[in-house]
């Protein structure tokens, strides 16, 4: 009995030490790191193209039962996300365009949507050690959200674009 409870307290120390080093890689009110890759289609695609625009980014795999969670989230908040001109880059880190092809189906999302291949450079800035993740990325390019270890449900994703969205002028 020692040694198992041994063994977690270790694997406990571990992790601990871990965690706060990985939870800095990317903070709010910082500035997104810059990528470009490709579409599905094969065009290339880099953050820098939306500055201007809000972007939901998704860092995700298509194994993963969480991430497909999410994309049914943002899938119904589609129509919304139109409406607000809000991009989403869904950024799969370890998948070939096969398996995201199957993944994604044939339905085509009502809102900008990008499924894009990671090369590890997405994986490496973005310190992806836990997914899903969703970054809510403003129009300056600032880091607004970062999910990482929360749920998040349609309501959850509406909320962040009422905030972080442009401003309704005075009527």
């Amino acid at each position: 009995m020692k040694f198992h409870k041994r063994t977690f307290i270790i694997l406990l120390l571990m992790v601990s030490c871990l965690a706060p080093a990985a939870a800095v890689a990317i903070e709010v009110g910082t500035q997104a790191p810059g990528f470009k890759l490709k579409s599905l289609q094969g065009e290339d695609v880099s953050l820098a193209d939306f500055k201007g625009r809000l972007v939901l980014l998704k860092l995700a795999t298509t194994w993963c039962p969480t991430c497909k969670q999410l994309s049914a989230e943002i899938e119904k908040v589609g129509a919304f996300l139109k409406e607000n001109d809000v991009v989403v880059l869904d950024v799969f880190v370890q998948d070939s365009p096969e398996m995201i092809k199957k993944y994604l189906g044939d339905t085509e999302p009502p809102m900008s949507f990008y499924a894009l291949l990671d090369d590890g450079q997405v994986y490496e800035a973005y310190n992806v050690y836990l997914i899903p993740r969703l970054l809510l990325i403003d129009a300056e390019q600032i880091v607004r959200f970062e999910s990482s270890g929360r749920s998040m449900l349609a309501a959850d994703i509406v909320a962040l674009v009422e905030e972080y969205g442009p401003k309704a002028g005075p009527s």
